[in-house]
């Protein structure tokens, strides 16, 4: 009998479901990614450490939602360009049209390796982003909050809440036109 720390991630699990649950229904699934070095994105469009990549199967050309990585082949400004994204990495899946999905609590960053003199300096912390922190359950939240699970959805008035539990707002993600998605906590 395996024990839960000998287990293998439910994160390519879900991120699976969630596409699978996009496609189905006519959305369009979008990942969300933390930028480090193990991510294979053009760099150019970046923002915050962060990149939104749209998976859908119009977008994309020989996906593979793997166990370690999500990758596929898609168009940026013309060019092709070979996507390589560590399922660790990536911080929320969601349907671009409702915002329905679910993220993921970020990951922790990556500690320089002793002895190597090339190792880069640590990065600063890119600008607070409201999946990661509503991942976290909202700003100053307490480590422990990292495993809840977080919700995206729209109000019926097509307003944006963040229910993370947290008396200051995250700043809004960007909107793709019409509807904005906002978070809220599922305990």
């Amino acid at each position: 009998m395996i024990n839960a720390l000998e287990s293998s991630s439910t994160r390519p699990y879900l991120i699976r479901a969630l596409y699978e649950w996009c496609t189905d229904n006519g959305f369009t699934p979008y990942v969300a990614v933390q930028v480090d070095e193990t991510v294979q994105v053009p760099r150019e469009y970046v923002k915050n450490g962060e990149i939104v990549l749209n998976i859908s199967f119009d977008a994309t050309s020989s996906l593979k939602l793997g166990n370690d990585f999500i990758e596929f082949k898609a168009r940026f400004a013309g060019t092709a360009r070979e996507i390589s994204v560590p399922v660790g990495r990536v911080i929320a899946i969601y349907a671009r049209e409702n915002g329905q999905g679910m993220a993921f609590p970020a990951p922790a960053p990556a500690a320089p390796q002793e002895g190597h003199a090339d190792a880069p300096a640590p990065a600063q912390a890119p600008a607070r982003s409201p999946l990661r922190d509503a991942s976290r359950g909202g700003s100053g939240a307490p480590e422990g909050d990292a495993g809840k699970i977080v919700h995206l959805v729209t109000g019926e008035d097509g307003s944006e809440t963040v229910d993370a539990d947290s008396p200051d707002e995250p700043p809004r993600p960007p909107s793709g036109g019409g509807t904005r998605p906002s978070l809220k906590r599922i305990k």
